[in-house]
């Protein structure tokens, strides 16, 4: 065999072995992009009540700021809707409407003593009015009387009847200052005992607001105490705005979750999710996703991983769901 030919053999054999190497390459690709476009994304989540009633101490009246806890219902108790869930204490508030119910007597008394005195006053004006008119009608005829008298004598009684005349208007106006002002202080006790009204009937309304019921039927979870730090019990003073209690819904269920930001685009409103109970792993519930977050987070606070946050809604109620449950979610292909 020449050098020529073996030369040939040579390069044929190189050629076959590069394009050997190029196919495996290309086909790896393929199967590796295959792999990549049937890829399932699988991320963990926590059940959670679509439909959650948080009991927040409002504050009652202009003065109950601050409440004690006298009877709260167990955690985890099972409840219906229009249950009683926790007791506030009452004393306080009845305490004050026995005291505005003494001031109340106090202040009609007062009342009534003021519309009696302002009778007999305005009895007393309008002697005195009948009086001065009296004296002025006398004074005007003296006056008429006095033209056949001398120029002095006319002069003296003309000065009697404007000295009347002024009296009776200046009584008048006295008359009509009185009777404003008696009616202002009438009206200014009239408003405070409206006032004390209005106190005793809220008062008497809050006492039914004590008693706090559930709207909707779920599981009762007591809130903790930020001021111990355990759960809330009996006997606890509590400030307006903190959180007593929740009662999630059990009936209608969904899945708090997440997908990475590398998935966000492959997933939409309305796809399909296979859920399963990490307590119940072989079987599965349906669900839809009902929201994708619209901002980037990172999963933890010592992660670098980027994720949205993504709300899955099961289909059907199942007893077996409970909130705080771990579970996986499947997100399938559309």
């Amino acid at each position: 065999m020449n050098k020529y030919t073996l030369s040939k053999i040579c390069s044929l054999l190189i050629v076959l072995i590069l394009f050997s190497s190029c196919e495996n390459d290309l086909i790896k690709d393929i199967l590796s992009g295959e792999k990549e476009k049937g890829k399932t994304i699988i991320e963990t989540g926590e059940l959670a009540a679509v439909n959650s009633k948080s009991f927040i101490l409002t504050r009652y009246g202009q003065r109950w700021y601050q409440m004690k806890i006298i009877g709260i219902l167990e955690h985890g108790s099972i409840v219906n809707e229009g249950d009683s869930i926790i007791q506030l204490d009452p004393t306080d508030i009845k305490k004050f409407i026995v005291d505005r119910e003494s001031d109340m007597e106090t202040q009609l008394a007062t009342l009534e003593k003021m519309r009696v005195n302002q009778e007999s006053k305005n009895s007393e004006y309008d002697s005195k009015i009948k009086n001065e008119l009296a004296t002025f009608e006398l004074k005007k005829i003296e006056l008429e009387a006095s033209r056949f008298e001398s120029e002095r004598f006319r002069k003296i009684k003309e000065l009697q009847f404007e000295q009347a005349k002024i009296t009776l208007e200046k009584e008048k106006k006295k008359l009509e200052l009185n009777k404003i002002i008696d009616a202002n202080d009438f009206k200014i006790q009239e408003i405070r005992v409206r006032q004390i009204e209005d106190e005793i009937e809220n008062s008497y309304n809050i006492l039914p607001e004590l008693t706090i019921r559930t709207p909707i039927s779920g599981v009762f979870q007591i809130a903790n105490n930020w001021a111990t730090g355990g759960m809330i019990k009996v006997g606890d003073q509590i400030y307006t705005g903190n959180n007593l209690a929740n009662v999630p819904e059990l009936k209608y269920m969904k899945v708090n979750t997440f997908i990475n930001e590398n998935d966000f685009l492959k997933i939409k409103v309305g796809q399909k999710v296979a859920i399963r109970l990490d307590a119940m792993p072989k079987i599965v519930f349906d669900g839809e996703i009902a929201y994708i977050g619209k901002l980037c987070r990172r999963k933890d606070n010592k992660s670098r991983e980027k994720v949205f946050d993504v709300e899955v809604k099961i289909n059907k109620p199942d007893e077996r769901l409970k909130p705080g449950m771990t579970v996986s979610c499947e997100f399938l292909e559309s």
